[in-house]
C-alpha cells in the first residue's frame, strides 16, 4: 500500500508540474472546477479559433478575447474591451456559482461578467469552430453566447439585429485604435424604424455616415461586391427576430470588420499568400457618404457631376449645385403637389432611399401599393419591398434621402409628381419621337452629305478640331460616352484671377501655369491654363478631360469644369490651400509641421485613392506619374491625387500595356516601365512605394546617400532594413515615439512596393490592408528596383535606346524610342 501511495503522490506532482510549465495545453472548454488562468488558452476542436489572454499597445492592460488559432494577430472578439485587467494582477476566467461567466483578477474583483444568472447546473463554457464562445447546461441548452455580443467583427453565423422577445440588440462598435480594443467612435447597427436598414453612425456627434438596406439580396441594398459565390448575406424578419447575417457556401475564412476609422470592410483569407484580401469597403467613396446629394438628390459616381436631382425636382441653390456642393440644400420640387391630380413616374436603377420614414406591408402587391400611396397625400414614393419574392410594399413619406444609381441590379421606385410635370414630360417625349420620325425619312438623302462631312472632319488637325468648340470641353466623337463638363466663360475666369496676374500664379508645369481664382461667395478655384505653344500640354488636356471627369473620390482632386474660348483651354479644379506635398516634405521650414500621424494619414489617403483608380472606379486607370508634387493637400491636410495628363485607362480585365513612348519622372518610374515600356497597376505601386519612403524619411529618392557606394533612397532604405536599423531612415524632425510599430510597418510596406519584380509587389488593396491593420503579417521584402546607381538612371541602362529628356520646374519627362 505504501508503494501505491508513493506512486500516486509522484503522479499527482508530475501532473501539477506539467500543467504549470505548459499552461497553454488547455482543451476547448472550462467548467466551474476548471477555470482558465492567464497564460492558458482554449482551442476549438479543429484548431480554428483560440480563446485566451492577450496584450496590445498598452502593455499594462490585459484582455480576454477570441482570435484565429493559425492566423496570427487576428482578434475577432474581446470580452473586457472597456475594462482591461491590470498586468500585475493575475486574471482568471471562470464559471461563477451564480451561473455567470466572470473574469476576475487576483484580488477577487469581477472585471467582466456575462450578466445572465441561471439556476442551471453542470455548466460548461466552450469555444467552437465557428468562433462562438458558448455557455451551456447539462442538457445542452444554450444560456449565453459571445455571438450575441459582437465587438468590431462579424463572423459567418453571427447576427446584426434584434431579438424582439428579449430586447437584445446585436451591433458592432469599432475599436478606439488598432492597438486599443475599447469602444471606439463608430457604431454599425440594424435600425428597425420603418423598413429595417443597416446604419453606420459616428457616436461622438450622432452623425449618420453610411446606410444600406438588406432587403434587396441581389445587391445587398445596392452595394456592389457584397455577394460572391463563396458566401452570401441573408436578411431575416419574423415576429420574434429581425437580423442580418453572413452565410457561408463553402470552405472559406471570411469576416466583416468595422475599422477605427469608421470604414466597414469585408475580408477573405488567402491561404497561399497568407494575407487578408479586402473584397469590399463601405463608406469609402463619395456616394457612400450618407446624403451626399441632399434631399431628393441622386448620387452617381459614374456621372461627371456626381449629383443630380430626381425627375420633377431642381437644385435648391444653383451655384452650390454648379460647384458640386449638393448636400446642404439638395433638390426641391419644380411644381408643388395638389394630391388629387398627382401621378407617379418610375425611376429605375437605384438603391432604395433612406427607409427611416417609410412603412412596409410584406404581402401587398406592387399595384395595390401604388393605389395605397396615391390615396395617401403625404406618400411621396413607393416601391417593391422584397425583390427576391417579387412582393411587398414600401411607401415613403417626406423627402427622399440618400438615393444612389447603379449600372446594374438597381431597383425601381415610383416618385410622386404633380400632374403637370408628367404631362410636360410626356409632351417632350412625344416631340422627341416626332423628330425621330422626321429624321428617319430624310436620312437616306443625307448619306452623301454626311460622307463628305466625315472626310473633311477626319482630315482636320487636332487644333482645328478643337478651335471654336463652345459646347463641351472636349468633344471626342469616337467615344460612345459624352464627356460634357460644366463650362466656365473666359470673362469669369479673368475676373476671378485678376486677369491671370502673377500674384495669383501658384505653380507651373508641362501643361502650363496654374492660377488661384475667387468666384462669388468666396468660392476658391485653381485654374490650369494650357500654354498655347505646348503640344504635350494639349495631349494632357485631352487626357485629363476624358479621365478625371469620370472620377470621383475623396482622395482625388475634383475637376469643376473647363473653359474653351478664344483659343484658350483651361481646366478648373477645387483649390488646395496647402499646395503640393513636396512643399512640406522637402522644405526644412515646413517639414516639422508634418507630425507622424499626419504623414501616416496622408499615406493612407493616397493608397485609398489608388485603390479607387485600380479597382473601384468604372475603369481601371494607371496614373503613370505619381510623385509628391502631384499630391495636393486641402486645408485639413487630406491628400488629393492630381495630374492625370499621363494616365491610361483600361477596360474589362486588361491591366497591362506596352508603349514605345515612356513618359514619367526619374526616381518614380518602375524598372519594367523605364526599361521595357511595360506599365500596369504594379507600376503605380512602385511609385507609391517611393512616395512612402520619401514621406517617412523627408529625403528625395534622387539624392545620393552613402556616396562611397552610390546609393539612392531605395537602396539606402534596403541597406538599413537588412541591417535591422530601419528606424534610422525616419525623418529626424518628427516624434514617432507614439507608434514605432506603425513607422516600421510603413517602411516595410514601402520596400514591398518597390521590389524589382512587378509580380512580387502587392496590389493596392493589399497595401491598404497592410497599412491599416497591424495584425496582418507582412512578407519579407526583396531587393528594390534601381538598387545601385549614382544618379537617377540605372547603371545598366541599355545603349541601344535613343534618349531624350527635358526638365521643367524639377519635373523630368523621359521619352524612349526603341530602334
Amino acid at each position: 500500500m505504501r508503494e501505491v501511495s508513493q506512486q500516486s503522490i509522484i503522479a499527482f506532482f508530475f501532473f501539477t508540474f506539467f500543467n504549470l510549465i505548459i499552461p497553454s495545453m488547455a482543451a476547448d472548454s472550462i467548467t466551474p472546477s476548471q477555470p482558465l488562468k492567464d497564460g492558458q488558452t482554449l482551442i476549438s476542436s479543429n484548431e480554428i479559433f483560440e480563446l485566451g489572454f492577450f496584450t496590445l499597445g498598452d502593455l499594462n492592460k490585459r484582455y480576454v478575447g477570441i482570435r484565429y488559432h493559425k492566423i496570427p494577430n487576428t482578434i475577432v472578439w474581446v470580452a473586457n474591451r472597456d475594462d482591461p485587467l491590470v498586468k500585475d494582477r493575475e486574471g482568471v476566467l471562470r464559471i461563477h456559482n451564480d451561473g455567470n461567466l466572470v473574469l476576475m483578477h487576483s484580488g477577487g474583483y469581477v472585471v467582466w461578467s456575462s450578466k445572465i444568472g441561471t439556476n442551471s447546473t453542470d455548466l460548461i463554457a466552450q469555444i467552437r469552430d465557428d468562433g462562438n464562445f458558448v455557455l451551456t447546461d447539462g442538457t445542452g441548452t444554450l444560456t449565453w453566447q459571445s455571438f450575441d455580443h459582437p465587438t468590431d467583427t462579424i463572423l459567418p453565423g453571427m447576427k446584426i439585429g434584434w431579438d424582439l422577445r428579449t430586447g437584445l440588440n446585436r451591433n458592432m462598435t469599432s475599436w478606439r485604435s488598432p492597438n486599443d480594443p475599447s469602444s471606439g467612435d463608430y457604431l454599425y447597427y440594424l435600425d428597425i424604424h420603418g423598413s429595417p436598414q443597416l446604419m453606420l453612425r459616428r457616436r461622438s456627434d450622432s452623425v449618420l455616415m453610411f446606410r444600406n438596406s438588406p432587403r434587396n439580396m441581389l445587391r445587398f441594398g445596392g452595394v456592389p461586391g457584397m455577394n460572391v459565390n463563396m458566401f452570401h448575406y441573408e436578411f431575416v424578419q419574423t415576429h420574434t427576430e429581425v437580423y442580418f447575417t453572413l452565410v457561408l457556401r463553402g470552405d472559406v475564412i471570411t469576416r466583416l470588420i468595422l475599422l477605427p476609422s469608421g470604414v466597414v470592410e469585408r475580408y477573405v483569407w488567402v491561404e497561399q499568400q497568407q494575407v487578408w484580401n479586402q473584397l469590399w469597403a463601405a463608406s469609402n467613396e463619395q456616394c457612400d457618404k450618407y446624403g451626399t446629394c441632399g434631399p431628393n438628390g441622386v448620387c452617381n459616381t459614374s456621372d461627371i457631376n456626381v449629383c443630380d436631382c430626381l425627375r420633377g425636382f431642381k437644385p435648391k441653390t444653383t451655384l452650390d449645385w454648379y460647384l458640386r456642393v449638393g448636400s446642404d440644400g439638395g433638390c426641391v420640387r419644380k411644381t408643388e403637389l395638389d394630391c388629387r391630380g398627382d401621378a407617379f413616374v418610375a425611376v429605375s436603377g437605384v438603391n432604395v432611399p433612406d427607409t427611416s420614414n417609410s412603412t412596409v406591408d410584406e404581402e401587398m402587391s406592387l399595384d395595390a401599393c401604388g393605389e395605397a400611396c396615391a390615396k395617401e397625400c403625404s406618400c411621396t414614393a413607393y416601391g417593391m419591398a422584397n425583390i427576391s419574392s417579387g412582393r411587398g410594399c414600401l411607401m415613403w413619406f417626406g423627402d427622399l434621402w440618400d438615393t444612389r444609381t447603379f449600372a446594374d441590379n438597381g431597383q425601381v421606385i415610383y416618385v410622386r409628381l404633380a400632374a403637370s410635370e408628367i404631362s410636360q414630360n410626356d409632351k417632350h417625349n412625344h416631340k422627341k419621337k416626332l423628330i425621330g420620325i422626321i429624321v428617319a425619312t430624310v436620312v437616306l438623302s443625307m448619306i452623301l452629305l454626311g460622307s463628305i462631312y466625315w472626310f473633311m472632319w477626319k482630315n482636320k488637325s487636332n487644333k482645328a478640331r478643337w478651335k471654336g468648340n463652345k459646347n463641351v470641353c472636349y468633344d471626342d466623337r469616337s467615344s460612345k460616352e459624352g464627356m460634357d463638363l460644366p463650362l466656365f466663360d473666359l470673362d469669369t475666369l479673368e475676373m476671378a484671377t485678376d486677369n491671370f496676374s502673377d500674384v495669383n500664379k501658384i505653380g507651373e508645369g508641362g501643361f502650363g501655369p496654374v492660377y488661384k481664382g475667387n468666384l462669388k461667395e468666396d468660392q476658391h478655384i485653381a485654374v490650369k491654363r494650357l500654354s498655347r505653344n505646348s503640344t504635350q500640354g494639349l495631349d494632357e488636356f485631352k487626357n485629363e478631360v476624358m479621365l478625371i471627369a469620370r472620377l470621383q473620390h475623396r482622395n482625388l482632386v475634383r475637376l469643376l469644369g473647363c473653359c474653351v474660348e478664344r483659343g484658350e483651354r483651361m481646366l478648373i479644379y477645387e483649390y488646395m490651400p496647402n499646395k503640393s506635398l513636396d512643399t512640406f516634405v522637402f522644405d526644412a521650414t515646413r517639414n516639422p509641421s508634418l507630425v507622424w500621424r499626419t504623414r501616416h494619414d496622408i499615406v493612407m489617403g493616397i493608397a485609398r485613392g489608388l485603390v479607387y483608380l485600380h479597382q473601384d472606379s468604372r475603369f481601371r486607370i494607371i496614373h503613370r506619374d505619381l510623385k509628391l508634387s502631384n499630391i495636393l493637400l486641402d486645408k485639413e491636410m487630406n491628400p488629393k491625387i492630381s495630374d492625370f495628363g499621363l494616365a491610361r485607362i483600361f477596360r474589362g480585365d486588361h491591366g497591362e500595356a506596352n508603349t514605345r513612348r515612356v513618359v514619367g519622372t526619374y526616381g518614380y518610374m518602375s524598372p519594367e516601365y523605364a526599361m521595357d515600356g511595360v506599365f500596369s497597376v504594379k507600376s503605380d505601386v512602385f511609385s507609391f512605394g517611393v512616395l512612402v519612403l520619401e514621406i517617412v524619411s523627408g529625403k528625395k529618392n534622387r539624392g545620393v546617400y552613402q556616396s562611397e557606394i552610390h546609393l539612392n533612397l531605395l537602396a539606402h532604405a534596403w541597406h538599413l532594413w537588412k541591417e535591422g536599423n530601419a528606424l534610422e531612415l525616419l525623418d529626424t524632425s518628427i516624434d514617432y515615439s507614439w507608434s514605432i510599430s506603425k513607422a516600421i510597418r510603413c517602411i516595410h510596406v514601402g520596400l514591398l512596393c518597390v521590389q524589382e519584380r512587378a509580380d512580387d509587389r502587392p496590389t493596392m488593396p493589399c497595401v491598404v490592408t497592410m497599412l491599416s491593420s497591424e495584425i496582418v503579417m507582412l512578407p519579407q521584402p526583396r531587393q528594390p528596383g534601381f538598387y545601385t546607381r549614382a544618379n537617377d538612371l540605372p547603371l545598366d541602362w541599355p545603349t541601344e535606346h535613343n534618349q531624350e529628356s527635358c526638365s521643367i520646374n524639377e519635373v523630368t519627362l523621359t521619352i524612349i524610342r526603341a530602334r
